[in-house]
């Protein structure tokens, strides 16, 4: 299996600004085929037309990550925080066409509990019922414009502490299904995968050809084969549905256990991370080529 193979820039700095496109070589010198970027939040952390000639100039492709959150929710009962998902989320194609990206990916509905600092509500069945339709709504309006523009939103499920609307891959199955337009299909995590699925292979095989995406994260979100995910079976389910898409690495849970440290929230790297990086990359391309040797 030839799929791609990137990293999330947040893996080295966040926020990503023009100060660090020099990144990008060091990305492609690791090993890496792409680059997950979070769309810029500010015109100014990033120019696109000198972002994009980095990229070509380092050769490296890229996905783009989107950032909802509850002032730009296309699941909220408030008109205005709706049509704010909804700029925002055509705000992403036209990063993704400037940057000549296709996927954008991310919870997109913009409802974050825990790093809102909000708790989950014990809606009624209706209230949930009205969450669930203004969410379809909402990227039932969105995806023909990614389409047209030669892009796909990648809908992504987060486990239950992090969202009260999609998470499962079940859930975000029904809600693809339901929006039925090629500008929209389902980035799957395994970090989250390892909390909601009852068989992560399963659940990859069930979603099948809607994922355009794959997020191939350890169970603490560790460096891929430090904790307990079991590599070869994941990417056999991969193969099992031809899945040749990209697939990227988020390890950036840092080594360090100091008690009351927020693991929850990002931390800039300590140390030269280079080596627990391309083992990795190895880890995850070796257990591809045994996937494909088997089938």
């Amino acid at each position: 299996m030839t799929n791609p193979i990137g990293i999330i820039s947040m893996q080295f700095v966040r926020p990503f600004t023009r100060a660090d496109l020099g990144l990008f070589q060091h990305i492609r010198d690791l090993g890496f085929d792409f680059v997950e970027l979070l769309v810029p939040e500010r015109e100014d952390d990033l120019d696109l037309e000198e972002t994009a000639k980095a990229l070509g100039d380092a050769n490296l492709d890229v996905v783009l990550a989107a950032r909802v959150n509850l002032k730009r929710s296309i699941a909220s009962e408030d008109a205005g925080c709706r049509q704010g998902g909804l700029d925002y989320l055509n705000y992403c194609v036209d990063v993704a066409s400037a940057l000549g990206a296709r996927i954008i990916g991310g919870p997109l509905y913009g409802e974050p509990l825990v790093f809102a600092g909000r708790a989950p509500t014990p809606w009624t069945d209706e209230e949930i019922r009205r969450r669930a339709e203004r969410t379809i709504e909402g990227l039932a309006d969105a995806a023909p414009a990614a389409a047209r523009a030669g892009c796909v939103f990648a809908l992504e499920a987060l486990n239950r502490f992090e969202t009260d609307i999609v998470s499962t891959t079940a859930q975000a199955i029904n809600v693809a299904d339901a929006v039925n337009n090629p500008g929209l299909g389902l980035v799957l995590d395994t970090f989250h995968m390892n909390m909601e699925e009852r068989s992560i292979a399963d659940a990859i095989r069930t979603a099948g050809p809607r994922v355009v995406h794959f997020q191939a994260n350890e169970n603490h979100r560790g460096f891929p084969g430090t904790g307990h995910l079991d590599w070869p079976v994941i990417m056999k389910a991969l193969a099992d549905i031809g899945y040749r898409g990209p697939i990227s690495l988020e390890p950036f849970r840092r080594n360090d256990d100091r008690v009351g440290l927020p693991i929850a929230h990002w931390r800039a790297p300590r140390e030269d991370e280079t080596g627990k990086l391309t083992a990795g990359l190895a880890l995850i391309r070796s257990c591809l080529a045994m996937a494909e040797a088997a089938q």
